[in-house]
């Protein structure tokens, strides 16, 4: 898919310090290793159809457009945080341009790579 080879060399541009190794390209998904130990998986199907999958040892989350949660504020887009839970989408937005979500993800990353939960099993 050309629009995943076009968003890996951005995120190889905007975070050329941040990455560990090349960013690896599957069939309909690509994978980015962060220094800080986060694996994020990236699926974009459309700018507004997308998977963001990243795991940190063994905790794992998610922010996805699967339109199953109606009563959440961002509907369709949902997070599905390191503790299981599933919430409103503090990061990405379908409206914003597939990039967008991805730079505001990965510097959220860097940050916090757990998105502030503290209370995990």
């Amino acid at each position: 898919m050309s629009l995943h080879i076009e968003l890996g060399t951005a995120i190889e541009h905007a975070f050329p310090d941040d990455l560990e190794g090349t960013i690896e390209y599957r069939q309909d998904v690509f994978i980015v290793h962060l220094k800080n130990g986060v694996t994020l998986e990236v699926h974009y199907a459309a700018a507004d159809a997308y998977s963001l999958r990243w795991v940190l040892g063994e905790v794992e989350s998610r922010i996805d457009t699967a339109p199953l949660h109606p009563d959440l504020a961002t509907f369709p887009h949902h997070f599905h945080d390191a503790a299981g839970r599933i919430v409103a989408d503090p990061l990405t937005r379908p409206d914003a341009t597939p990039e967008d979500n991805l730079h505001r993800l990965i510097r959220a990353l860097l940050e916090d790579p757990l998105l502030g939960v503290k209370d995990i099993d």
